[in-house]
């Protein structure tokens, strides 16, 4: 009865927050010295898979990597650190928003490197989709997070095949249509 209650209660983007921390080791770098962006991209799928986790309570799986940027090389040595929680669910599917820092060795000075926007779909002992409780935000960035997630999700349908461009009414909102 105690897991019903908490499904129709909803849980905050806090109770989903994970860290990560990782220094960048000669084997997760490029000829450059700086990290291969698909080794980051391994830390950043797996710190927001706990964090859709800790949200539903299920196995979770990656469906899409919706957004990722890369803005500031990552170089040998830096200790980069990563924070995941969840911005928003749709029935099985669970929203993480993931922010990457990195820590020059040298001044120890931090900078958002990376931010990425990952979904992931919670299953059941039978690897079959189960629906997840809603998210409550709560921050004034968790509630911005939270408002874009299904222009977002619409988007990603678009491109998948999946929704039809007049389907998208938060999208044509967006443009005034």
């Amino acid at each position: 009865m105690e897991k019903f209650n908490i499904m129709l209660k909803g849980r905050t983007p806090k109770e989903s927050y994970t860290v990560t921390t990782e220094q960048v080791l000669p084997d997760d770098t490029n000829p450059l010295n700086t990290l291969f962006g698909g080794r980051l991209l391994q830390w950043i799928d797996i710190t927001a898979g706990i964090s859709a986790h800790r949200h539903s309570s299920r196995i979770c799986v990656t469906a899409s990597i919706n957004n990722v940027s890369f803005n500031i090389p990552v170089k040998l040595g830096d200790i980069v650190t990563l924070e995941s929680k969840v911005s928003r669910t749709f029935n099985t599917s669970i929203e993480v928003f993931t922010d990457v820092w990195v820590e020059d060795r040298l001044t120890a000075r931090k900078s958002k490197c990376n931010e990425a926007i990952l979904t992931f779909v919670a299953l059941d002992q039978h690897g079959k989709p189960v629906p997840v409780q809603p998210v409550i935000p709560e921050s004034e960035e968790e509630k911005k997070r939270y408002e874009g997630a299904l222009r977002r999700r619409q988007l990603s349908l678009i491109l998948g095949g999946r929704m039809k461009p007049d389907e998208a009414t938060e999208l044509k909102a967006l443009f005034g249509k």
